[in-house]
């Protein structure tokens, strides 16, 4: 049963990062034309009236950044420990409005989060005093692969304003970066062999 929710990690990281790596990206892109499951695309305009437009977009680039972390794998662990409060701020404001639905998969996406931060625990140990075991497994990055990685991020959020003046090269862009990203494990192994 250990094995199998160890192998549960990267699997559910991905899944999450998807979820919100898309749903900020479809909110930033020109008329949300990128793939995004969760939503609201419109939570920006659904929030102007109330002065909070600005909060919208920030909760879409957090969402986007976030989710990157996640879905790249590189920095899981702090997509996770970022993700509680942005999915608990997310469930606060879907509550306060009153959407239906919403707070149930919200639920449901924290408690995934939940799992994430346990199975990935024994990083956080030393943040409560607590000594990790031998037993976690230590790999080595690289400053090339960091560097490879920040590049795909970057990638990323340039494509969202190319998304105003031309769709198919922004998500050419996009799809570039998340390849770069992943690339950069590439960087780790050739360094520590």
């Amino acid at each position: 049963m250990a094995k199998l929710f160890a192998r549960l990690i990267k699997p559910t990281s991905i899944f999450l990062g998807l979820t919100f790596f898309g749903a900020g990206m479809a909110k930033l892109y020109f008329q949300h034309r990128y793939f995004g499951w969760i939503g609201p695309v419109w939570l920006e305009e659904r929030l102007e009236p109330y002065q909070l437009g600005l909060y919208a977009r920030f909760i879409a680039y957090s969402q986007v950044i976030i989710g990157y972390l996640m879905l790249t794998l590189r920095f899981r662990l702090l997509g996770a420990i970022m993700a509680m409060p942005l999915i608990v701020n997310i469930l606060m404001v879907t509550i306060s409005q009153h959407w239906s639905g919403t707070p149930y998969v919200l639920s449901i996406l924290l408690a995934m989060n939940l799992y994430l931060l346990i199975m990935e625990g024994g990083w956080l140990l030393p943040l409560l005093g607590i000594a990790p075991k031998a037993i976690w497994p230590v790999t080595l990055r690289n400053w090339k692969g960091h560097l490879i990685w920040m590049v795909g991020l970057m990638l990323n959020l340039a494509s969202i304003s190319v998304s105003f003046y031309q769709v198919y090269a922004a998500w050419g862009i996009s799809l570039l970066g998340i390849t770069l990203s992943f690339i950069s494990f590439r960087l780790d192994k050739i360094q520590n062999t």
